[in-house]
C-alpha cells in the first residue's frame, strides 16, 4: 500500500462545465449589444471569454425621427392644401365680384335704354299730335274756303254761257269714261288729258301735264270761283292733279282708275287753288 494513499489532496475541485456565465449589455451605434462570458470547457475558455453577440433593434431615436418626418410631411401637405383652397376661394370671390359689377352695369344700361325709348315715344306722340292738329286746322280752313266758294258760285252757276257753257257741256259728255294714265281721249283720259281736250273745244291750248296747266291764266281765290275755272291740287306750277269747276259747288275731273271721270262736290276733295283761263 502506498504511503501516500491516504493523504488528502490539496488541489481545488474543478468547476463543472456548466459553470456560471457573465452577461454584459451595452448600446453601440444604435444597436443593443449582449456579451456572454464564462468558464467553459478548457478548449473554449479563451473564445468564450471574448465572445460577444450583437442584435439589431430599433431604438427610440429612430422611432421619434420617423414620426417627426411623417408629421412634417403631413404638415406640409396640409399647408399646400390650405394654400390651394385659399387661392380657389380668392378666385371665386373675384369672379363673384366681377359678375355683380357686370349685372349692375347691365341693369344700368337697360334702365337707360328704357328711358331713351320712353322719351323717343313721347317725342313721337307729341309730334304726331301736332301734325294731326295742323292737318285738322288745314282741313277746317280749306273746308271753310270751299264752303264760301260754293256759296258764292251757286248764284253764278246758272249763268254759264258762251265758252263756259260749251266747256261744261263737253265735260259732262265725258262722265263715266275710263281713267287711263297718259290718255287724251276720246274713250279714256287722265286728269290733264281731259282738261286739255275740254279747253281745246273753245280754242284754248293748254300744256299736256297738270304742273304746267296750273301755272297758266290768272290765279283766283277759292271763294271767288266761276264756272270754267281750272282747279288744281298741290302747288301752283307743281300740281299733281287738275279738274274744272262747273258751278253749284261742283267740279268734273278724271279722278283715278277706280272711279274714272266723275262729277263731285268740292268738299269731296277740296282743291288747293284755281286759275281763270276764260
Amino acid at each position: 500500500m502506498s504511503q501516500t494513499a491516504h493523504i488528502p489532496s490539496h488541489r481545488k475541485p474543478r468547476r463543472a462545465a456548466s459553470s456560471t456565465r457573465a452577461l454584459r449589455a451595452g448600446v453601440t451605434g444604435g444597436f443593443l449589444t449582449l456579451a456572454v462570458a464564462g468558464a467553459a470547457a478548457p478548449a473554449l475558455a479563451a473564445e468564450s471569454a471574448a465572445a460577444e453577440t450583437t442584435l439589431e433593434m430599433p431604438t427610440l431615436g429612430d422611432t421619434l425621427a420617423s414620426t417627426a418626418a411623417q408629421s412634417a410631411d403631413a404638415t406640409q401637405q396640409a399647408a399646400s392644401d390650405y394654400q390651394l383652397q385659399a387661392q380657389q376661394d380668392q378666385a371665386a370671390a373675384k369672379a363673384k365680384t366681377a359678375a355683380k359689377k357686370a349685372k349692375v352695369e347691365a341693369d344700368r344700361k337697360e334702365r337707360e335704354a328704357k328711358e331713351a325709348a320712353r322719351k323717343a315715344a313721347a317725342r313721337r306722340a307729341a309730334q304726331e299730335k301736332a301734325e294731326r292738329a295742323s292737318r285738322t286746322a288745314e282741313r277746317t280752313s280749306l273746308s271753310t274756303a270751299t264752303s264760301k266758294a260754293t256759296s258764292n258760285a251757286t248764284s253764278t252757276a246758272t249763268k254759264a254761257t258762251g265758252n263756259a257753257a260749251t266747256l261744261i257741256n263737253f265735260l259732262k259728255a265725258q262722265l263715266g269714261k275710263a281713267y287711263v294714265l297718259g290718255s287724251s281721249g276720246p274713250s279714256s283720259y287722265d286728269c290733264s288729258g281731259l282738261t286739255q281736250a275740254a279747253f281745246n273745244q273753245i280754242g284754248i291750248s293748254l300744256p299736256r301735264v297738270s304742273q304746267d296747266q296750273s301755272s297758266q291764266g290768272t290765279a283766283v281765290s277759292l271763294d271767288n270761283l266761276q264756272p270754267g275755272d281750272l282747279l288744281y291740287w298741290g302747288g301752283r306750277g307743281s300740281a299733281y292733279h287738275v279738274g274744272v269747276y262747273i258751278g253749284d259747288g261742283k267740279f268734273i275731273g278724271a279722278q283715278n282708275p277706280s272711279t274714272g271721270i266723275v262729277e263731285r262736290p268740292l268738299s269731296y276733295d277740296p282743291p288747293t287753288g284755281a286759275v281763270r283761263l276764260l
